[in-house]
């Protein structure tokens, strides 16, 4: 986390270039490091045994994702219908 593009994610720029390149559509690149992170905080507090955890922790990460990327739709739309 020192704000350096690592090796994964040079893969993932080279890959959306080429798509927004063959089907002209907007990429959204949302930072995913420490959603796992965050759902596995989320799972211990919750009481979750840790056989269990495995089941949920990439389900509720894709859900952070999912939600920042809701967020940031909200918050351009906002933005845009003030002016």
């Amino acid at each position: 986390m020192n704000n350096t593009v690592g090796p994964q994610a040079e893969k993932v720029l080279k890959f959306s270039e080429k798509l927004k390149n063959k089907y002209k559509v907007e990429i959204i690149y949302i930072d995913e490091r420490m959603t796992t992170l965050s759902a596995e905080r989320v799972l211990i507090e919750g009481n979750v045994r840790r056989e269990n955890r495995k089941k949920y922790v990439d389900k509720i990460a894709a859900t952070y994702i999912l939600q920042t990327h809701l967020d940031i739709l909200r918050r351009n739309n906002a933005e845009a219908t003030l002016y």
